[in-house]
């Protein structure tokens, strides 16, 4: 098992400890709030330039002159850029204004479990089309860039909910099937997954390793700006009928996404799933799991028919 170094209650700061960045660059997207700032702090305390890509500027901004005032000065440059990953025009924007190598991309923004079906501009599932289509054609129109860092690091924030569903391919967007703000959050985590996968095995050659993970139970972050407070209380505390692992903090939320963002202990790992900053184990089936990968997830076959897909949705995105 990798990552056995540290565990669930470890924090970013801790996982970075004594690793160097300097010279290395960096975009995490929705550092503005939650497990993306920590990942952007601790990434540039390590001594990475971070590109904040951020939907609300303004946000952005105040975040990262919080973050200035509290860096040492070997802490590496922060930037603010605005990226909506609704907004395929803004991610195109973000990429064509990219200069130079990139060395890591932490694909962190999403959206969680928005109560009523709502589509994108092209008719896609709200969820499957930020959490998944903006992080795939934003990764997509960067790939020269993360080629050129020659040994460039993908991560991919996918969740536990992947569990709730695989990717349904007959019906993405909730054109038959009535639509269920879990199920199409679980199959945009899954999506997320299955990209990780994809990424690893088309673009190993350019020495790009892409990898996803489970950051973990925080209720404290706005990705449940959409779940009533009662409600986000008892999933936080296991109160809900979700089977979910102990909550952690922000600090320790983003640990995973670093370690794999940034550790010597995952250098050359590729299209893998992790959870409380180790691999997470391959389970048969989601009742009472607290963690784990299913198959579905994992498996290349679907990895390659979603990256197929998703270059086709791009192409009638014109």
């Amino acid at each position: 098992m990798l990552g056995k170094q540290f565990n669930a209650s470890s924090t970013a700061a801790e996982v970075l400890e004594g690793v160097d960045l300097t010279g290395r660059r960096a975009v995490v997207t929705g550092a503005s709030s939650g497990i993306g700032v920590e990942t952007a702090r601790v990434l540039a305390t390590a001594g990475a330039d971070v590109t904040m890509a951020v939907r609300n500027l303004d946000a952005g901004h105040r975040v990262a002159e919080e973050l200035r005032a509290s860096l040492g000065t070997d802490a590496g440059q922060l930037q603010v850029a605005h990226l909506d990953l609704a907004d395929l025009g803004t991610v195109r924007g973000f990429a064509s204004a990219w200069s130079g190598p990139l060395h890591i991309l932490v694909n962190n923004a999403g959206v969680m479990a928005p109560p009523t079906l709502t589509r994108s501009p092209q008719g896609w599932e709200t969820q499957f089309a930020t959490n998944h289509m903006g992080h795939f054609a934003l990764a997509r129109q960067l790939h020269g860039a993360l080629a050129a860092a020659n040994g460039a690091r993908i991560v991919s924030v996918a969740s536990i909910g992947h569990l709730f569903s695989p990717v349904v391919f007959d019906d993405l967007h909730y054109r038959f099937r009535p639509y269920d703000p879990w199920t199409s959050y679980g199959q945009s985590k899954c999506a997320n997954v299955l990209f990780a996968v994809g990424a690893a095995q088309r673009w190993a050659e350019d020495g790009i390793t892409a990898n996803a993970l489970m950051p973990g139970n925080i209720g404290e972050t706005a990705l449940a700006r959409h779940i009533p407070s009662v409600v986000l209380a008892a999933i936080v505390s296991g109160n809900s009928g979700f089977a979910l692992p102990t909550p952690k903090t922000i600090p320790q939320g983003a640990a995973t996404s670093v370690m794999v963002a940034a550790s010597p202990l995952v250098e050359g790992v590729s299209g893998r799933y992790f959870e409380d900053c180790a691999e997470a184990l391959v389970v048969p089936d989601r009742e009472g799991r607290t963690g784990g990968v299913a198959a579905y997830a994992l498996d290349q076959d679907n990895a390659s028919r979603l990256w197929d897909i998703s270059e086709e949705l791009l192409k009638l995105d014109v």
